[in-house]
């Protein structure tokens, strides 16, 4: 945090480019709300990058994978607004037409990262870690059309963001919906991302932070149309009704206030990593901003 005199703060508020978190910040990015002292540099980056980055805390607010929340806990406290859950629907596995639709547990997977909630519940979905190839995200559905990657073979990918409503379109057949997979064997919701911002800022400004965020994403619910337009330089070739389908999957009112049973399902998936050996001990998430509105 820097500011060139006391009456302005300066955050860095890193989050994805996507059309759901372009959506979600447009108010803040646009000026449509009172800033009061506040100025926010937004830095856009894949997100499995800023999962990464959050491991040396870089960010002041960041958009993480539920999973990659789980690495940084110390450094990072959850913000109460932000989320993106999907109930009965997620990440999903996709292969060529002509793939052989068999076991699973002996594909290589191209993986949008390993610290992404999606990687997290393919690992219980099998029960195991996959067998896999890390490749950025908007590559892997030509990455599996071509069944390599860098000289690497890659028999499925594992899709998230805009390539979950587009990848029929590419000739693609899908394995597995794991959010569908996850609500029939949980009961429960799958949260995907989260945003959260730096211990150390302080409470005030932990709770100012919620506030604006709360506020730009009511904003864009309640413009739809305007933020639609703005998002739409983020939906990487999706026409107006998919984007439109795409963003109401993610932002919603459970982004305005993260919901109870996403909270249980983030136990859940922590207590699931865990057991499988991918987190050295269970973790146990902390939000501020609750029951704020």
């Amino acid at each position: 945090m820097s500011g060139s005199n006391e009456s302005v703060i300066r955050l860095t508020l890193a989050h994805s480019p996507d059309a759901d978190d372009a959506f979600m910040f447009y108010a803040l990015a646009a000026g449509k709300i009172d800033l009061g002292p506040y100025r926010f540099e937004h830095v856009l980056k894949d997100i499995e990058a800023l999962n990464r980055a959050a491991e040396q805390a870089v960010y002041d607010i960041t958009a993480l994978s539920v999973f990659g929340y789980a690495f940084v806990a110390k450094e990072y406290v959850l913000l109460d607004c932000g989320a993106s859950v999907g109930d009965n629907y997620g990440p999903i596995v996709v292969c060529k037409k002509t793939c052989d639709s068999g076991d699973l547990a002996e594909k290589v997977i191209a993986v949008p990262g390993t610290r992404t909630t999606a990687f997290l519940s393919l690992a219980l979905y099998l029960g195991r870690i996959p067998k896999f190839v890390e490749v950025p995200f908007d590559q892997i559905i030509p990455a599996v059309k071509d069944g390599n990657w860098e000289g690497k073979p890659v028999d499925a990918g594992l899709v998230i963001h805009e390539g979950q409503l587009s990848y029929s379109q590419e000739d693609l057949v899908c394995l597995v919906d794991l959010g569908r997979w996850w609500k029939v064997s949980r009961q429960l919701p799958l949260p995907l991302g989260v945003n959260a911002i730096r211990r150390s800022l302080g409470v005030k400004i932990h709770r100012d932070v919620v506030r604006l965020i709360r506020q730009s994403i009511l904003y864009g619910l309640q413009h739809r149309a305007e933020a639609l337009d703005y998002a739409a330089a983020f939906g990487r070739g999706l026409d107006r009704a998919s984007l439109s389908s795409f963003v109401a999957m993610y932002v919603n009112e459970w982004t305005v206030s993260f919901p109870r049973a996403a909270k249980r399902a983030m136990s859940e998936l922590f207590w699931g990593a865990y057991r499988l050996g991918l987190l050295k001990e269970p973790v146990l998430p902390e939000f501020v901003g609750e029951n704020e509105l």
